[in-house]
């Protein structure tokens, strides 16, 4: 049967068993770096989705995927924009709402928040409100009921429960000039908790017919809610948007509004890849140095081979064969591993837990006590990829030194 030779010597010498301790050594080593390198990477992205994914969650619970600012000079009423909103494909809610700055005074506490008045009767906008909510209920934001809902880490820096009154100033500006502001008292009707500071530390929910209660007359500081039907195609459900309202309508997506958030993300996903790349560049060096030392060792070998008649580069060929089995090997390994971990994290970490006796998230740290794992395809496929050419290139260097062998000089002495 036919074989090219450098495949098929290249096999032969992957099979064998090498008398030289050291050098079988550094091949096992070799293939565990990659393996380890390629499945500690697919992991920690993994668990990295995850937690970005928990952050996307937490940050749209109580916002909407997109905000839409009227025009200059806007007279109508805010809930026709809504209408118009909730016409356009891809929108499933759009509210009017009001969000200004405050204080929230109880004796002797005062907080600064943000107040925002909501119309807890449209369905898609508040929906994950009504999720958060540890007590009470969004049905009690009637207008004129002058109740709130504050979030948990407010209630407890005021020491406020469900029932307890709190007084709410707003800062304005009257007709002369000079500061007047505005003082209504509210009736805690419940608490929500969201798991971020953003959220559970500021902000104050009432109606949105109280909020405007409370503003001077005449102030314009409405806006309109609006969610889509998937969230990640915000950007281009907002696009649409603001093609079919008004001119001058300000239409920003929460991709906008929380991009520092996620380019953070973003960067300390790349820094840690290439961080842990250097894992598989160490391994890489392993298995130069474990061809190069096979090279030495089948000097005699590759002067026959040369003897025969064969090419610099068919000798080049049986030693990247060697190399790129070996490699490939571990980064198949290390997949399998990477993707085998990734998907049973949550069981892993309960085991663990459970076999050592301690938590890793701790409840009363982390707003999130669970490790969260997203695998992503895409990610294990340049992670595979970028593997597969670290190992190839780890065997250019021993190649040309084979191929550079003397057949003269390595059978001189035997």
């Amino acid at each position: 049967m036919f074989h090219p030779l450098p495949l098929y010597v290249g096999l032969r010498y992957v099979r064998a068993r090498s008398h030289k301790f050291f050098v079988s050594f550094i091949t096992w080593v070799s293939v565990a770096g990659v393996c380890v390198g390629v499945a500690a990477l697919i992991v920690i992205l993994s668990v990295m989705n995850g937690f970005e994914g928990e952050l996307r969650d937490r940050l749209l619970s109580l916002s909407a995927h997109a905000r839409i600012t009227p025009p200059p000079g806007w007279d109508e009423n805010l809930f026709a924009l809504a209408a118009d909103a909730q016409r356009v494909p891809g929108v499933v809610g759009a509210a009017p709402y009001i969000e200004v700055q405050a204080l929230a005074l109880r004796t002797p506490e005062m907080l600064p928040v943000v107040l925002r008045g909501i119309d807890p009767g449209v369905a898609g906008t508040v929906t994950d409100i009504a999720r958060a909510m540890k007590s009470g209920s969004l049905a009690a934001l009637t207008p004129g009921s002058n109740r709130v809902i504050l979030g948990s880490i407010v209630a407890q820096r005021l020491g406020v429960a469900p029932g307890d009154p709190v007084t709410v100033l707003v800062p304005s500006i009257g007709p002369g000039g000079a500061p007047e502001p505005r003082l209504r008292q509210f009736q805690v009707a419940g608490l929500f908790e969201v798991g971020l500071q953003d959220h559970d530390g500021v902000l104050v929910l009432a109606s949105l017919g109280d909020v405007r209660a409370v503003l001077p007359p005449g102030s314009r500081k409405g806006a309109v809610h609006v969610r889509f039907d998937d969230a990640l195609a915000s950007p281009e459900r907002a696009a649409a948007l603001r093609a079919a309202l008004p001119a001058g309508t300000v239409v920003r997506d929460w991709t906008e509004d929380h991009a520092n958030y996620f380019r953070a993300i973003r960067i300390e996903k790349t820094m840690m890849s290439l961080i842990l790349m250097l894992i598989v560049a160490v391994a890489a060096f392993n298995i130069v140095a474990m061809l190069v030392m096979v090279v030495t060792d089948k000097r005699t070998d590759i002067a026959i081979l040369r003897t025969f008649g064969a090419a610099p580069v068919r000798v080049m060929g049986v030693f990247a064969v060697q190399g790129l089995v070996i490699g490939w090997f571990g980064v198949l390994a290390g997949v399998v591993l990477g993707v085998a971990i990734a998907r049973n994290v949550t069981p892993i970490v309960a085991f663990l837990e459970r076999a050592f006796g301690f938590q890793i998230m701790d409840s009363d740290v982390y707003y999130i006590t669970r490790i969260p794992s997203v695998l992503e395809w895409q990610h294990v496929t340049w992670i595979g990829a970028a593997a597969l050419v670290l190992t190839a290139l780890a065997t250019v260097y021993p190649a040309l030194r084979a191929a550079r062998v003397a057949p003269a000089e390595a059978l001189r002495y035997e």
